[in-house]
Order: structure tokens, then sequence, then C-alpha cells
């Protein structure tokens, strides 16, 4: 069985992405540090150093209590690790709820790291934010659908588009985040009849997690596509690696190996 893997051979822009609908999929991971940026980075179209790592590598409940410090400073390691994707800033929860905060924190991402552009999490509501974000120069990805920034207000995580209303909503959304300025649109959690009239309703590319087949992209955390994260599986994860299982492994012979006194041997001595 062969394995093709996408080489990328210049830095990707922001121009690139949105030449990719129709013609081609785009590959977005997330990525949190150098490490795995550089591991990643000959590989993906997109990188999004997403609130997620609250969860995944701080044991948060929820995505909430991330902060722009804390973003900046994992969005800096990324750019250290990875020069080719285009790296997406996730915009905290609070750092967006008027024009003037998202253009001052926007402003400042740009300023104190190497990202490309910044999400930001709504729809039809969020559209004058996007709008003034781009108007000042700073590129916006959109995400619509189920948000995690949403969660207590939603009540919990519900997948979106089951009824013909709310797909006409989602639409609406949509059109309202390009009609503002943003190049492309996470769209995540909904059925994929949803996420099918989504992408055909907007000319930006839409990028997938948990929308089905017919997005122009899929995004995945990498520690969930990785098995590292176990707290939780959604169903619209893959995971290609068991990833936490093969950790222990090492770790336990890594132990057996000290406690026996096989480790170091003389091939690992001075």
């Amino acid at each position: 069985m062969s394995i093709q893997t996408k080489k990328v051979l210049k830095r990707v822009t922001v121009n690139k992405i949105l030449k990719m609908k129709g013609r081609e999929k785009i590959v977005m991971v997330t990525a949190y540090d150098a490490l795995f940026a550089k591991l990643f980075n000959e590989s993906v179209d997109m990188i999004l150093v997403g609130d997620s790592l609250n969860m995944s590598f701080l044991g948060e409940r929820d995505t909430l209590s991330a902060t722009v410090e804390q973003m900046i400073y994992h969005t800096r390691a990324v750019s250290r690790g990875a020069d080719l994707p285009l790296i997406v800033f996730d915009m905290p929860f609070g750092s967006y709820t008027n024009e003037i905060d998202a253009v001052r924190n926007g402003s400042r991402v740009y300023q104190e790291t190497d990202a490309q552009a910044v999400k930001v999490e709504g729809g039809r509501d969020r559209a004058n934010v996007i709008e003034a974000l781009t108007k000042n120069s700073i590129a916006v990805l959109g995400h619509i659908g189920l948000m995690p920034q949403f969660l207590r207000s939603d009540g919990g995580y519900r997948v979106r588009g089951k009824s013909e209303e709310d797909i006409l909503t989602l639409i609406d959304d949509a059109k309202a985040i390009e009609d503002a300025g943003a190049f492309a649109l996470v769209v995540e959690g909904v059925k994929e009849e949803a996420g099918e009239r989504i992408s055909e309703a907007v000319s930006i590319p839409t990028i997938g997690i948990g929308a089905g087949r017919y997005t122009d992209g899929q995004v995945l955390v990498w520690s969930d596509m990785l098995g590292i994260f176990e707290e939780f599986k959604p169903k619209f994860v893959k995971r290609y690696l068991n990833g936490a299982e093969l950790i222990r492994g090492a770790m336990d012979r890594f132990v057996d190996d000290v406690k026996s006194e096989r480790f170091p041997s003389r091939e690992f001595i001075y």
C-alpha cells in the first residue's frame, strides 16, 4: 500500500488557499509547538494554532480560559517550527467581543507573531468584527456550526444542520462571513448535507471538521488524529496512530531498562 504525502514547496498564502476551492482539497491540522509544527511543515497547507490546546495540553474542561498571551506564545513557537504552511491564530474567547478589541488584539497577533491570519467564531453576528479586521489588513478565517467558544451559551456540544431551517441559517451565516471579507471558513459539527450546501453557497473555501465529505478541505486536532488525547473521541475523528499506547509502551521499556540496569549500556557511555 502506497502512502502519498503532499510536499509543499513554497509558503502557502491566503491567495493560494482561495484558489484551491474546487481544485484541490485543503489539509489543515492543529499544532501548538515548534516540535510538532516542524513534523507537519512539509505536508499540510495550513496550521491552526487552536485554543483546543487548553483541553489537549492544559487539562482544562473547555477552551474558554485560553488567553491572548497564551495563544501568542504558542503561535510564536509554531512559527519557529513551520515556515511553509499558512499559520492561523485562533482568537480566544473574549478577545473579539467588539470591533475595537478585535482590531487591537488582531494587530497584536500580527506584530508579535508570524501568523498570516486569525480565526473568529460566529456567523452574521460576528460579520462586523470580521469586516473591521479585514479592513485593517488582518486576514480572517471564519468558523460556523458547532462552536466550542459557545459551549456554555448553547448548553453543550450539539450537531447543527438537522433541519432545513437551521441549514438556511448556517448558509446565511456563511454568506455574511464571506461578504465581510473572510478568505475561508471552518464548518464544524454539521450534518453532511449542511456541509455540502454551505460549500456550494459561498465562493470561499470551506474546511470541514465533522462536516462530511463535501467541504473544500478537512482539519483535525493532531492529538486526536494521532491518538494522544484520550479523554474522549468525537465521532468525526479518525485515529491514524495509537500514540498514547505507543508512548506508554516506550516508557515501560525505558523504566524496565533503568531498573534492571540494562540502560545505559556501553554504547551509550562516553
